[in-house]
């Protein structure tokens, strides 16, 4: 059996929902384990030698808390606009206007920082809060989903 077949029968197996396979044929024995946040396989082969060797390999990536944590720590003290709608997102309101918010644009709660487009309906959407525009998170004519996303805002 070589790796790309192993490698087939990793995924096989995290595709099917089963929560552990055991593999054994003449000369290799497989075990695959999934759980919520990995897959881990071990391999036994028999050496020519009558030597056994295991290796674990790891099938799918697993995140570092600690990246996860740094990256959350740097967004902390911003306050998350999202799409209140399903729909287009516009950034001004017409193609000859200029946009309604910039980063570094200061903005009080009520103020209109974007459109979005929904069945041939533009809603202008407002803040609800105020503060400075820190990141713009989606490009201008996207799609945009229920609660995604759309401006970071500094309130200090």
């Amino acid at each position: 059996m070589d790796i790309k077949e192993i490698q087939n029968l990793i995924k096989f197996v995290a595709k099917s929902g089963a929560s552990e396979v055991k593999l054994e044929m003449e000369d290799i024995k497989i075990t695959i384990k999934t759980g919520s946040e990995k897959t881990e396989t071990t391999i036994v082969q028999a050496a020519p030698m009558g030597a056994i060797q295991a290796a674990p390999i790891q099938a799918a990536p697993v995140a570092s808390p600690v990246a996860a944590v740094e990256v959350a720590n740097d967004t902390d003290k911003y306050i998350t606009v999202k799409s209140p709608i399903i729909g287009t997102f516009y950034r001004r309101p017409s193609p000859d206007k200029a946009n309604f918010v910039e980063v570094g644009s200061e903005i009080s709660e009520g103020d209109t920082v974007c459109v979005i487009e929904a069945m041939k309906l533009f809603n202008e959407i407002e803040s609800e809060i105020s503060g400075k525009i820190v990141k713009v998170l989606v490009e201008d004519s996207s799609p945009v989903e229920f609660d995604q996303p759309l401006f970071l805002v500094d309130p200090s």
